[in-house]
């Protein structure tokens, strides 16, 4: 593993996001070696699954403490869902060694306990990508909305419902499950939508690869989450993209890409980024 880029180390202040991990235990602790050692760090979520190692990944996030925020990615809630008996494992699922875990409840506990979206200064921080007609304040209460749902006592049953494809479209009278299911599927699956917000939900090629009609979420004309800088990942065949609105973070890691970690600066100038070169654990043509 190499570093790609430095930093600029600027003490206590520094504030950086990393992309998908996805049980990439060996090239986080790679990367946070090339960051200034008490920065503070925000995940866009997909901590486990595909890689080698994602008890461990959970266990070292959940060690870094208030040093760290960590959202929900796609991964993520599969994981919890998993676990609660109410969705199928994948073939490509690499979630046993938290599934027979000693330290399990308390790891998912923790993980179910942490928020679909993020606000840090003018960043809006999500796992994938949010719908047009949302502002950045209604992505905030729409992650709370399902927070609340995943912290309560039934979210097992919350979970067995939240999935499926269908719930491909917003609309403001949207109640109950079928809300939830649409904020869900837009925070932490999207990529492609046409002008008025219909997402393609099966989709995962690069910008060259969208269907006719769709366009990449963030290049839909006036997207009202455009007055702030959007942070996602989730979307390794865009790869890395950095625009004065808009830092995309998933570079392939388990791939055999990169994990990248990306400084949240004021001044996009000053957004420095650190990337390791990472093992390749799964073939993206298999």
């Amino acid at each position: 593993m190499s570093t790609i880029q430095h930093p600029t180390n600027d003490g206590n202040t520094s504030l950086f996001s990393i992309g998908d991990i996805q049980g990439c235990v060996d090239s986080l602790t790679a990367l946070r070696r090339n960051l200034p050692r008490n920065c503070h760090l925000r995940f866009v979520g997909d901590l486990v699954n595909r890689g080698p190692a994602s008890l461990e990944t959970l266990r070292a996030v959940q060690a870094l403490g208030d040093q760290a925020q960590v959202l929900l990615g796609n991964h993520d809630i599969h994981l919890l869902a998993v676990a609660a008996g109410v969705r199928k494992r994948g073939k490509s699922d690499t979630l046993d060694d938290i599934l027979t875990a000693s330290d399990r409840d308390e790891l998912l506990t923790w993980l179910r306990h942490r928020p679909l979206a993020l606000r840090e200064a003018d960043y809006l921080l999500v796992h994938a990508g949010v719908l047009p007609q949302w502002s950045a304040a209604q992505v905030m209460d729409l992650a709370h909305e399902v927070e609340e749902q995943l912290r309560g006592a039934d979210w097992r049953g919350f979970l067995a419902d939240i999935f499926g494809n269908a719930a491909d479209r917003w609309h403001d009278e949207l109640r109950g499950i079928e809300r939830h299911r649409v904020v869900v599927n837009a925070l932490t699956r999207l990529r492609f939508c046409t002008a008025d917000g219909i997402m393609d939900l099966k989709t995962k090629e690069g910008p060259d690869g969208a269907p006719e009609g769709f366009m990449p979420w963030f290049e839909v004309p006036g997207r009202r989450t455009a007055d702030v800088t959007v942070v996602a990942g989730h979307w390794s065949t865009m790869g890395l993209v950095m625009r004065p609105n808009l830092m995309l973070l998933d570079t392939g890691c388990v791939w055999g890409g990169q994990l990248t970690a990306a400084r949240l600066a004021a001044d996009p100038a000053e957004r420095t980024l650190v990337q390791v070169k990472c093992p390749q654990y799964r073939d993206p043509l298999a």
